[in-house]
Order: structure tokens, then sequence, then C-alpha cells
């Protein structure tokens, strides 16, 4: 039901009202008939008639001979409410359980974030990045509107589901084929391929990943990087090995145990996750496997706690503070204006020659 005028000062109730919907945009280009605003605000054609008169003098409205009134007045923008300035981090464990890399650069990104009056929530939920994550999903950004919803660690069907439904959003890894969605990430890819180039240029022939299933797509990318190096190698019995396990110390432990069992051993390793690679060099110990005497250890992944180990690992590095100034800016052409300028990049970081690796011990049988 509109708001109807008061019945004292009709012409100048008329006014404010029909101004009031030119500023909220009811009407585009052109006001609707004095016949059908007579009967919509319930008064007189003359009333009316006297109202758009005024807005005429105000420069609000233009009478065109034989077509009506035209709006001249752009609709006020609907200020944004205050949740809608603000960006959400979407991810599938507790921030207890991120590691120490990504909590630096989560705190970088949030100060950053902070000098253009946005904040940062966190949220998280298995449930948000299952198989069928529609459901949860949908009642999560009615409940809790962003500006620009960050998803850290998103699988396949999380990714589908905010193209169709929210695509305000940044990935912070790979997208998945066919998913038209913004994302940042270092270049897993190109890391893995030069990690085997390093690997194969010190005789090794069965090079390994490691890496957690079900599979993100960097994750496939770091296989995919270390399919090439071998391809382009064209060394005779080069082999990769793509190891996945469930991401758990004793299905870590396992998949080293099938590794290492196989009539022909992988002779280099490349782990994904740092936690991942402390679980492996740790089982190697146990299993009296020298690093790097009998098998050569990098890690794709930095954390700062590596430099801890002995001997260190030989690892790919960036600081964190790289990836969060990467993040800062898509995210608030997001909340700006629906989109990153940008849909795709990806940071190369550093490799950092640590004791892990080494030239391998029989190369004839590799």
């Amino acid at each position: 039901m509109p708001d109807l005028p008061k019945r004292h000062s009709l012409v100048a109730q008329t006014v404010e009202i029909l101004r009031g919907e030119i500023s909220r945009g009811t009407w585009k280009d052109w006001l609707p008939g004095e016949r059908a605003l007579s009967a919509k605000y319930q008064v007189s054609r003359n009333t009316v008639r006297t109202a758009l008169a005024q807005l005429q003098q105000s420069r609000q409205l233009r009478a065109v001979h034989g077509c009506g009134h035209r709006i001249l007045a752009k609709p006020t923008p609907k200020p944004a409410r205050p949740d809608e300035r603000n960006v959400a981090l979407l991810m599938p464990d507790p921030p207890e359980r991120l590691r120490p890399s990504q909590t630096l650069w989560i705190d970088e990104l949030r100060a950053l974030l902070g000098e253009h009056n946005c904040l940062l929530r966190m949220f998280h939920g298995q449930q948000f990045l299952g198989r069928e994550p529609g459901q949860a999903l949908g009642k999560l950004v009615v409940q809790h509107p962003h500006g620009c919803w960050i998803l850290l660690r998103s699988n396949a069907a999380t990714q589908v589901w905010f193209s169709r439904h929210h695509p305000r959003c940044l990935v912070v890894g790979t997208v998945h084929d066919d998913v038209p969605l913004a994302y940042r990430d270092f270049d897993h890819r190109a890391t893995c391929r030069h990690a085997a180039g390093v690997l194969l240029g010190l005789e090794h022939r069965r090079i390994a990943l490691l890496a957690p299933k079900p599979a993100m797509a960097g994750d496939l990318e770091s296989e995919a990087g270390i399919i090439e190096a071998v391809q382009t190698s064209r060394r005779d019995g080069a082999e990769a090995i793509a190891c996945w396990h469930n991401g758990t110390v004793a299905g870590i432990v396992q998949s080293v145990r099938r590794l290492l069992e196989r009539r022909a051993p992988p002779t280099a390793l490349i782990v994904a996750n740092t936690y991942h690679y402390v679980t492996v060099w740790s089982q190697l110990m146990q299993m009296g496997i020298r690093v790097p005497q009998d098998v050569s250890l990098i890690s794709r992944d930095e954390d700062q706690f590596l430099s801890y180990l002995v001997p260190t690992p030989s690892r790919y590095v960036m600081p964190p503070s790289s990836l969060a100034k990467a993040l800062v800016r898509p995210v608030l052409e997001i909340v700006e204006n629906g989109r990153a300028s940008l849909r795709e990049l990806k940071l190369l970081p550093e490799f950092q020659q640590g004791g892990t690796v080494a030239p391998c011990a029989h190369p004839a049988g590799g």
C-alpha cells in the first residue's frame, strides 16, 4: 500500500511523496501519467498536476509534449548496510587449526582492510565445504550478509555454489575447472615443476608427490607440474608418482610406508603442507631412512618453524604479507563494484635450498 497524502497541504505532501519515490528509483526514466498517479495516491488530477509543476520548477522533472514527464533527478544510492562493507573469510576448520603462515597473512589482510573501514570476520565448518553444501551456504549468506566472501581451502562444490548464487567472492587457492570465480594463489604447478626439475637434475628418476585427498585444485596443479617436468625431461625411466592420503598422521605414515615398500620406491618426495612435511620427515627417521642420503625431501609450502628442523628443509618461500597484499585489492573491488578487475593472479615463491636434497645415491637404478 503506497503512502497517501494527508488532507492538509495535499500539494506539498504529494510533492514530497513523488520526490521520495524518484529518489528511491521507483521509476526509471518516466513518471506514470497523471491519471495513474491520481489513482495511486487518491488525490485529484489538479493536485497531481500542481505537484508535478513544482517538481519541474526544481528541475527534477521535465514535461515533454505528447510523452509525459521525464525524470531528471538520479535516484539516491541506497546506503550499504554496515555488514555489506565487511568481508567474510570461510574455511573448513577453526582458526586454531590454521598453519602459522595462514594466520599471519589473515592478520595482515585484516589490518589492510581496516585501513579502508572494512572488518574481516571468520566463519568455519565442514558443512560449508562438503559434497552438498548448498543448504548450509544459503542460510549462512542470508543470515550474515557481507560485501565479499573469501573462500579458503574450498572444494569444487563450494566454488560452484558461490559462482551461481553469490559471486561476490574471492578464492584463496586455485579454482576448479569451469568455475568463473576470481582467485589468488601460489603457482603450485610452476613450483612443483621446478622442484621436480631440481631433483631430475640430481639424477632422481622416481619422484613422488604426497598430498591430502579430497584434492584441492592447487594440489592437482602440483601433480600436473611434476608430470610436466618428467615428460619434458625425457630421462629414461623417469616417473611421477602421486600419493594421496587422508591428512591424518596415521594416513600419512601409511602412505610413506606404502611408497617405500614398492619394488622400485621413489628416491625423492615433494610434500604439500608443512605439517604433513614434519610427519613425513619424522616417519622416515623412524624407519631408519636418512634425509638426504637415502631420500631427498622438498616442502612445497613454507612455515617459519621448518627452519628449526635439522637438516633444514629445502622449500619454497614467500612472506605471508605478499599474499595479503595480493588479496586486498580484489577484495575491495568486490566490496565496491561487485567484481575484481583481474580474475586470476598466481604468485611464484622462491626456492630456498636446504639440506634435504642431494644427488641420487643409486642413479642407475633410478
